[in-house]
């Protein structure tokens, strides 16, 4: 019982993760949108990280010769767009969102690269810099529980250094800071905000839904110790602190629930508001938290607040 109990907590926590390694027949299968258009390139190789599928989907007003379009990179792809294809049958429902956006003129023309997650999703998420800023032995309790050391400094190699120039060449789109942006939810979070860090140059603006802050849950289903919120806290204040983007060139989005995991959130959430404030970001103008009682920790929670970082953090030209 006690392991069910632990699985089911980790399975929560950590978003799609069972998608890619439960589900390979559902993660082939083709990807129905509801607006816009999907272009397949299928599974991905690279020199940097475990192969992996990659989508990208355009908007119904999209043209090869047209305007060019801002691009958002999301993780956990499979969840985006098609339930048939999403880990717990929940999507985000980007295609709906985005296009409505779009035609309302509150979003820039963007298309959306959809980054498929894979069996190592914990390790190639967990931001390595704050990872190697835990104590040792919190360090090996991140490793029993995520398969090994961080991988994130591969994945985002990935990203930046073989899929985006492809996707630049490929589709019509602006390549500048401003209109690149990057956005995730749970870990996902975790490793867009390591993206904007370490990428500045690469990525404007950054999304983190729902952040899984604490990196660990205790097996019994217990909330964290208040030993284990100040190490992990302090762990993600030590990086963040030089670490955080010029708050003159970047947006920064975060937010979080009331219900299931995002409960335990705030508390994190906090802590890191005061670094970023401390870096010179001001609410309402260059950086969002909020939080949203009642909300839950998965993709229908997601997709219902969805709106808020995509005008926050792609505005169309003039808001």
């Amino acid at each position: 019982m006690m392991i069910r109990k632990l699985l089911l907590l980790t399975a929560l926590a950590f978003g799609s993760a069972a998608s890619a390694q439960t589900a390979p027949d559902k993660a082939q299968g083709p990807v129905h949108v509801a607006a816009g258009t999907i272009v397949d390139l299928g599974i991905l190789n690279s020199k940097f990280t475990d192969p992996r599928r990659v989508v990208v989907w355009l908007p119904p007003n999209y043209r090869p010769n047209g305007p060019k379009h801002a691009v958002l990179y999301m993780h956990d792809g499979q969840n985006l767009f098609d339930k048939a294809t999403a880990g717990y049958g929940m999507e985000w429902e980007i295609d709906e969102h985005l296009s409505k956006l779009i035609a309302e003129k509150k979003v820039r023309p963007t298309i959306v690269v959809g980054i498929w997650s894979t069996p190592k999703r914990l390790q190639e998420y967990v931001p390595s810099k704050a990872f190697a800023s835990l104590p040792p032995e919190y360090r090996e309790k991140v490793r029993a529980l995520y398969g090994g050391d961080p991988l994130s400094d591969g994945y985002l190699k990935f990203i930046v250094q073989e899929l985006r120039p492809a996707i630049d060449k490929r589709f019509n789109v602006r390549t500048d800071r401003a209109n690149t942006a990057i956005m995730g939810s749970s870990m996902g979070s975790l490793i867009s905000l390591y993206a904007i860090d370490e990428y500045p140059n690469i990525f404007g603006s950054a999304g983190m839904m729902s952040t899984h802050w604490p990196l660990f849950l205790k097996p019994d289903g217990q909330s964290v110790t208040q030993e284990e919120y100040e190490v992990v806290s302090k762990a993600f204040e030590r990086y963040l602190a030089p670490a955080l983007p010029d708050p003159r060139t970047h947006r920064l989005y975060f937010d979080h629930g009331t219900e299931t995991l995002d409960a335990i959130y705030k508390q994190y959430q906090d802590r890191v508001d005061a670094v970023v404030a401390k870096r010179g970001y001001r609410q309402g103008q260059n950086w969002l938290t909020r939080n949203f009682p009642g909300q839950k920790h998965n993709e229908i929670s997601w997709a219902s607040r969805v709106d808020i970082p995509l005008q926050f953090l792609l505005p169309a030209s003039g808001r």
